[in-house]
């Protein structure tokens, strides 16, 4: 598969006109999640990475770097990742994803760190096409991206095949990987929910079986990810409305009743919760 199918180029990627390098990022809201040194960090790695399958960093600083992601230190994780180049860089791309995903109020700066993560991703899956970790941060960057701006904005402009380019290949590569199942899934359900199944289908090759079936699979994979539980939820809704609400509202209410494990499944669990009470 050409190396140009995972490159994004810059003139895709409207600017926001913000700066995030020169904002500080706002402070993970809860105090009490659980804090990891290197220790319980690389004790419960395969837990805590259950969605993606990464392999443990040796011992040593870029080790304390996940420790702090996992202890919602995103903003110093991510500078720890920078630190340390290739190595660092799904570091630096998780934990600014996932911080301007659900922290970063400020809509002009998300986008910002979500294109700043979609291009560092690209330029690694451009020297690295078999690089699953690229891949997919590039696929999950572009697709909150493309949320930001309007899927049909975003459809339009070229990122849908990307994202979803960037997915089958981290699946193909890993069939392992609960998360890229899930995005690949939650990508099928927002472009038919946007353009109607025949077009979604005509063009862009995406299904409503398809989307369901990589909804069971990254789930059978990751039975335990909040967020899984909550696209799959958001997901049925899409495709078939109302007459899949208690369907849905059981799949959140099985993520609001886990036990987070770290920080970002704390923000997965409330998030959950919230959505029960609205």
């Amino acid at each position: 598969m050409p190396v140009s199918n995972f490159t994004t180029p810059q003139s895709l990627l409207a600017p926001t006109g913000a700066n995030p390098m020169t904002a500080p990022w706002t402070p993970l809201p809860y105090s009490d999640v659980t804090r990891f040194d290197t220790v319980s960090l690389l004790a419960h790695w395969n837990r805590l990475h259950a969605g993606q399958g990464l392999q443990p960093p040796a011992p040593g600083p870029l080790a304390e770097g996940w420790a702090l992601y996992h202890s919602g230190e995103f903003e110093r994780a991510a500078a720890v990742g920078l630190l340390h180049g290739r190595e660092g860089s799904a570091l630096v791309n998780q934990a600014t994803a996932i911080y301007a995903n659900y922290i970063e109020p400020r809509e002009a700066i998300r986008l910002t760190l979500f294109r700043q993560v979609a291009e560092r991703a690209a330029t690694q899956a451009g020297n690295e096409p078999d690089n699953c970790q690229a891949l997919y941060w590039e696929a999950y960057a572009l697709g909150r991206y493309s949320q930001g701006i309007s899927v049909a904005r975003a459809l339009a402009q070229g990122l849908g095949g990307k994202v979803k380019t960037a997915l089958e290949r981290v699946i193909a590569l890993q069939p392992h990987h609960a998360d890229a199942h899930i995005a690949l899934a939650a990508f099928h359900a927002e472009v038919i929910d946007k353009v109607g199944p025949l077009v979604a289908r005509m063009t862009y090759g995406v299904r409503a079986e398809t989307a369901i079936e990589l909804f069971e699979r990254g789930l059978e994979l990751h039975p335990e990810s909040a967020s899984g539980l909550m696209e799959y939820g958001r997901g049925l809704l899409m495709l078939y409305g109302d007459a899949r609400m208690g369907e849905a509202t059981r799949l959140y209410q099985r993520a609001a009743a886990l036990e987070p494990v770290d920080a970002r499944e704390r923000l997965d669990v409330e998030l959950a919760r919230a959505g029960l009470s609205d």
